[in-house]
């Protein structure tokens, strides 16, 4: 046997050996690249989503500005709150469009809010819509002593934040008008809200029992509406009405579904009006939240009067003093005592007519008085005396 033979068959075995293990590497890539498709169709799948929820997100967020801040707005966030320090709202609840109305309206509603985000605290003050004021926002500012809630027909939220703060002695930084028909509409985007019922009573063909009791839309209008049923009248109304609004935060704090988003924000471009940017409100939603969680709810107590055929709501000043010490306490400011044009119509009444604070009858000689007028031509006071007009409206 020719020895070349032999190697050439050892050659082609080990060859043929390197030639068979060759091809079956080169085989398995094949089913490693099956693998692999999936796994891109599975990354560009995840990748296509999370684009999508990118754009619904961006899409809801400028959304939310253009409800909030309207076209070419400011977006910036206010000083006050980017620092966290405490802040106070006036809440307007506006009756237009109600019970046949197509004025203007007045402020059927009106609560001071205040929040300390570092006391993790707030506020909420109702002021009742009868309650005598000097109205702030007249041409010319004029002396005009009448219902509280009448400002916003003279001037809007300006003249309401204006005529409160001055009522009240405190700064008011943002306010929050609502158009009441949006109440429906916001209870319902929220899934409703829960509330305490004080007791049973029935009112726009809703019946409302005591205790725990879940409020749709169309219920919770008639829960704070009604007046006349209630044991404690209009301040009883005032309770419902925080409960409801602190209710409605809570709610609108944490949803979470895209659908009552796009609700929240339809009902917000239409009925909401405020001075507060979008960036305000995310802020507020993120640094406030705690004070939600603490909440010191009341209103100042009126005493019944007729003034010139007109029923009127007459605080006392130590009434007024205690709401502004509550409220001034929480924003971190100094108390201190009111001298403003209804506390001196007050000390007028005590000197002058023997009113008397603990009668619980109503006044009948309570008189409204012409505030001090400065002669600005020669700089002398002419003081407050009793030969103006007395009526209400003056």
């Amino acid at each position: 046997m020719n020895p070349n033979s032999k190697r050439r068959e050892d050659y082609h075995k080990k060859h043929s050996s390197l030639n068979l293990h060759r091809n079956i590497a080169l085989a398995e890539p094949a089913k490693a690249f099956k693998g692999s498709v999936f796994a891109r169709i599975c990354g560009i799948a995840t990748v296509l989503c999370v684009s999508f929820g990118l754009a619904w997100v961006a899409h809801m967020y400028f959304a939310l500005h253009s409800a909030i801040d309207g076209n070419g707005g400011n977006y910036a966030t206010s000083a006050r709150i980017a620092n966290r320090q405490p802040i106070s709202v006036l809440i307007l609840g506006v009756d237009q469009g109600l019970e046949g109305r197509h004025d203007k309206g007045n402020s059927d509603t009106l609560i001071l809010a205040t929040a300390n985000p570092a006391k993790n605290k707030s506020t909420m003050t109702s002021i009742p819509r009868d309650t005598l004021a000097n109205i702030l926002g007249d041409p010319g500012n004029k002396y005009n002593m009448f219902r509280v809630n009448s400002a916003y027909g003279i001037g809007g939220s300006s003249a309401s934040m204006r005529t409160v703060s001055a009522l009240i002695g405190v700064p008011i930084h943002y306010y929050v008008e609502v158009n009441m028909k949006a109440l429906k509409s916001l209870v319902d985007a929220v899934g409703g809200v829960d509330v305490k019922v004080p007791f049973k009573f029935s009112y726009d063909w809703c019946d409302f029992h005591k205790g725990k009791q879940h409020l749709n839309g169309r219920h919770a209008v008639a829960y704070v509406r009604m007046r006349h049923d209630d044991p404690r009248g209009d301040y009883g109304r005032q309770m419902r009405q925080r409960q409801v609004i602190t209710a409605v935060v809570h709610k609108a704090i944490s949803v979470d579904s895209i659908t009552n988003y796009r609700k929240l924000v339809k009902i917000f471009s239409k009925y909401v009006k405020t001075n507060l940017t979008f960036n305000d409100m995310l802020a507020l939603a993120l640094t406030y939240r705690g004070c939600s969680q603490n909440i010191a709810s009341g209103y100042i107590q009126g005493h019944d009067a007729w003034i010139d055929g007109a029923s009127i709501q007459v605080a006392s000043t130590k009434e007024l003093q205690k709401a502004s010490d509550k409220i001034r306490t929480n924003l971190d400011l100094d108390k201190k005592v009111l001298d403003n044009d209804e506390t001196k119509l007050n000390k007028l009444n005590e000197q002058n007519n023997n009113i008397k604070w603990k009668d619980p009858r109503p006044f009948t000689n309570y008189q409204i008085y012409r505030s001090v007028v400065t002669d600005e031509s020669n700089g002398n006071s002419s003081g407050i005396g009793t030969s103006g007009d007395n009526s209400a409206g003056q």
